[in-house]
């Protein structure tokens, strides 16, 4: 007689629980669900506008997720850990992807769907927003003048002020560089010594990690020309910018260009 088999956790399926005697769930309670969903309340009756803030706060926090990781890449690069500083801004190119995928959401507004609820953004832009202007300033591109945006919200002042006195991401990897004997005066000749060289895989590595997060961002600030010239033209910002002309000097802007400089050298 053959001999039954065991039986596993995947013969049947199992009922989830569904009684946890608390309120909510514990997957609501861990990820603060019922709070996310409460954020989202639209001021118009033009439908679109709940896209508008969906895309908005799904980049917030984006912004937030990659500060986390390339404040991990810094933390990395100045203990020399090239390894983990590899790790953290490998993560943070996911979450740049995402973010770069999230303008799908507002891509196709018309000019009409946007017009119908702008009047209630009043001078709300997103250029006022402080997590996004964080990552500006762990790119190097550095401007005391916005600090003035968050006078009145001293915690939010105090660590942007900490960011923007402190070196950048790209002046972490310079440092690496330095450390490992290169002359980091000209920073274009360090790089292309790092790349000419056969035995600097690592540095070469982080070189390449470092352009990585570069084309990401300029393809982010493309996607935001691309959307904001759909959807209201070269009207001004709502909060007072230039609007269209703005984006596009950002879109044309290198980032880390002593990297994208060694290309013109090899």
């Amino acid at each position: 007689m053959p001999a039954t088999p065991a039986t596993t956790a995947f013969d049947e399926p199992t009922t989830p629980k569904v009684d946890f005697g608390e309120p909510t769930t514990p997957y609501a309670a861990y990820a603060g669900i019922d709070t996310l969903h409460t954020l989202l309340q639209p001021r118009s009756k033009e439908p679109a506008e709940t896209s508008f803030i969906v895309a908005t706060q799904v980049m917030e926090l984006l912004f937030g997720l990659i500060r986390h990781e390339w404040t991990r890449a810094q933390q990395a690069l100045r203990a020399d850990d090239l390894r983990e500083a590899g790790a953290a801004l490998r993560r943070g190119l996911d979450a740049q992807d995402v973010l770069v995928r999230s303008w799908d959401l507002l891509a196709t507004m018309t000019p009409v769907e946007f017009g119908a609820f702008r009047p209630v953004l009043g001078e709300a832009s997103g250029f006022q927003s402080y997590m996004y202007l964080h990552l500006e300033f762990l790119l190097g591109n550095k401007n005391e003048r916005l600090l003035a945006l968050y006078a009145g919200h001293p915690h939010v002042h105090a660590e942007l002020t900490r960011t923007l006195e402190s070196p950048s991401l790209y002046e972490d990897a310079v440092a690496v560089l330095q450390r490992r004997g290169l002359d980091t005066s000209d920073p274009v000749a360090a790089w292309t010594a790092v790349y000419a060289d056969p035995a600097a895989h690592e540095l070469q590595a982080l070189g390449e990690l470092l352009l990585d997060v570069a084309e990401r961002v300029t393809r982010w600030r493309q996607r935001h020309l691309a959307a904001v010239k759909r959807c209201m033209g070269a009207k001004p910002g709502t909060g007072g910018s230039s609007g269209l002309s703005w984006l596009r000097h950002a879109a044309e802007t290198d980032v880390f260009p002593d990297l994208w400089a060694v290309r013109n050298v090899l």
